[in-house]
């Protein structure tokens, strides 16, 4: 059967409106393509641009004076950390857990596994606002935790752990039947089959969800605010007030005459961190990836 020749029109006025459609549809994919590039290009260059001149040793490693005008944001990167290494501690391995048992121990058509799945949907799209408020009535003064490092690590985790759960589900469940058909007839456990075969293959799903999440969590401002505190001060303790970056460039740039400069190159720091982590967590997919097919 010989190739149909896309680049020429085909005869016919049903041909030619086929190709005039298809044309079409590919030029708009390729103009949403190059805008979403071109914006991404010109917000990342806009905040290298006029935050790398402020870009130092000093800079990351002092402490801020001046209300953030001067100084450093060495309190703020630790703060930043404690925050997310809480909520990372905390939604993974409830996460993993949950899409585990919605993937490969719930039925499909089970009624509350749909329920589960609906919920995390609508959780998914809840502005980070409302998860602020729900941090700080439950985790702060319910709990008694205040505003502190593990209320703002603990809230962060309810908002990563729907975006976490559904893209690992679906990791699980893009696993070929014959995989898991093939674990059963060489007399493998259920586990085993879990850890060795499907887990290696679902890591990109999972990786997908970790990075979504992270990203999400490390840029949030609102849900923060009403949790973590404000403070500039290096954190005492998990009890402790902390103020994150995302938190630190909003008060520079909305709050504090003359921060702008402090407030882009505090900017640039995030992207540089989020660019970090999102590299390491695909590394380490990668090698777990490729230590599980081999």
């Amino acid at each position: 059967m010989l190739k149909q020749d896309l680049s020429s029109p085909p005869k016919g006025f049903g041909g030619v409106f086929d190709f005039v459609l298809r044309q079409g549809s590919t030029g708009v994919i390729w103009l949403g393509a190059i805008f979403v590039t071109a914006w991404s290009m010109w917000l990342i260059s806009d905040i290298v641009f006029n935050g790398w001149a402020g870009l130092s040793y000093d800079f990351l490693t002092h402490t801020p004076t001046n209300a953030g005008r001067e100084g450093g944001i060495a309190p703020i990167l630790v703060s930043t950390g404690l925050v997310l290494a809480i909520c990372m501690a905390v939604s993974f391995p409830i996460g993993l857990g949950t899409a585990i048992l919605l993937s490969e121990i719930t039925a499909t058509d089970s009624w509350w596994g749909g329920m589960i799945r609906r919920s995390l949907d609508v959780l998914a799209g809840v502005p980070s606002i409302v998860f602020g408020l729900f941090g700080n009535a439950f985790f702060c003064n319910i709990l008694g935790l205040g505003f502190s490092i593990l209320s703002g690590g603990l809230t962060l985790a309810c908002m990563v752990l729907p975006i976490l759960i559904r893209s690992t589900e679906e990791g699980f469940r893009a696993v070929p039947i014959a995989q898991k058909l093939g674990a059963s007839a060489l007399g493998l456990s259920r586990l085993s089959t879990l850890f060795y075969i499907l887990l290696p293959i679902a890591v990109p799903g999972l990786i997908a969800g970790f990075v979504l999440g992270v990203g999400r969590a490390v840029a949030e401002t609102a849900a923060l605010i009403f949790t973590s505190g404000y403070v500039d001060r290096y954190p005492e303790s998990w009890l402790d007030s902390g103020r994150v970056l995302s938190i630190h460039i909003y008060d520079l740039s909305m709050n504090i005459a003359g921060g702008e400069a402090h407030a882009y190159t505090s900017a640039l720091v995030l992207l540089i961190l989020v660019l970090l982590i999102n590299q390491t967590a695909s590394h380490i997919g990668l090698r777990y990836l490729r230590r599980g097919v081999t």
